[in-house]
């Protein structure tokens, strides 16, 4: 049996200081007979062509991320009317504001810094004349930030199956929804989906889980008895996803913070759990990238920004909208377009 690939992701929310991560650990044999799931090691797997659609399907989905940013866009609008009439002798001042806009909409002091004084000395030596050249240039700053620190924004699970994700993370920071808007997309790419109501303290968690298995026409497990331990629930579904060929095992868990040490001891062994069942499961759960929820209903999606550049780690998904649809594959062109345009 092959060792697993192990992939990361965290999910940040913007209406909560949440941490939420997902591991995406491959597992060894292939036990799905359709064609189109053949996976062998010599060929490119099914899962690093699943990453490619969901990345060409990031360019159709633009408008859609362009009206999950719209109150960004209206917060960020007033540099089009600072940098309409902009003239040489009015650069502190227009760079003073401008500064306060984007400090405004969370892009954060140092990142913001080092944008204006950019566009400063760049106006200063000659090389900005207008204000639209200024604004192609905010643009191209933002752009090439988010480029450098978060240029693997491809969904990559690996080429072995069932990859098993664990999303974790606070009360309220949307994790189930996006559980299930995950589900949804990967479904629609052509992936046999399973998921695992591992959130054994919620009363209601095992049952918003459910609809979402209904919306979206995907299997589920959920615990047989109460009070029983998610590290069995997440277990029985890791099996089963090998068992009956499944493509994705989603573990959904409780909400916990990272500073509380026996729920965090939970979570360990929930992944020894799955360990057990996927030999070369991660040995601790890191990032390797970010899901950024619930930025709709936010003036502040320059967080996107400060995230990559602080963090150094790609965004793999923006939550853009409460639809099964609103899970957008993270496009940095299209992000900058859809904020600045």
């Amino acid at each position: 049996m092959g060792m697993a690939t192990p992939v990361h992701l965290s999910l940040l929310s913007k209406t909560s200081p949440s941490h939420l991560v997902l591991a995406f650990p491959g597992t060894g044999s292939i036990s799905h007979k359709t064609a189109r799931f053949k996976c062998l090691a010599s060929q490119s797997g099914f899962f690093t062509r699943l990453g490619r659609l969901i990345k060409e399907k990031a360019r159709s989905d633009v408008e859609k991320i362009f009206s999950g940013f719209s109150k960004t866009r209206d917060n960020l609008a007033v540099i089009d009317e600072l940098l309409l009439y902009w003239n040489l002798a009015d650069t502190d001042r227009v760079l003073d504001e401008l500064e306060e806009a984007l400090l405004a909409s969370d892009f954060g002091p140092r990142i913001t810094i080092k944008i204006v004084e950019s566009l400063r000395e760049d106006i200063l030596a000659g090389k900005l004349k207008s204000g639209s050249e200024i604004k192609d240039a905010l643009k191209r700053s933002v752009l090439e930030l988010l480029i450098k620190k978060g240029n693997k924004a491809d969904l990559q699970l690996g080429f072995r199956k069932p990859a098993v994700i664990m999303i974790v993370g606070v009360n309220g920071g949307g994790k189930t929804t996006s559980l299930g808007k995950l589900a949804y997309r990967l479904k629609n790419e052509g992936a046999k989906i399973l998921m695992a109501a591992g959130d054994t303290f919620r009363a209601a968690a095992s049952d918003q889980l459910e609809i979402w298995a209904e919306r979206t026409g995907c299997d589920i497990v959920v615990a047989e008895k109460e009070k029983i331990k998610a590290s069995s629930v997440l277990s029985q579904a890791v099996k089963r996803g090998k068992e009956q060929g499944f493509d994705v095992v989603l573990c959904d868990t409780s909400g916990r913070l990272h500073t509380n040490y026996s729920l965090m001891e939970e979570l360990i062994a929930c992944k020894k759990a799955v360990g057990k069942v996927v030999p070369g499961a991660p040995n601790v759960v890191g990032i390797t990238g970010l899901i950024l929820t619930k930025l709709d209903g936010s003036a502040r999606g320059g967080c996107v920004v400060s995230v990559v550049d602080e963090l150094g780690i790609p965004v793999k998904f923006v939550g853009v909208g409460e639809g099964v649809e609103d899970l957008q594959p993270f496009d940095a062109e299209a992000f900058v377009n859809a904020i600045f345009s």
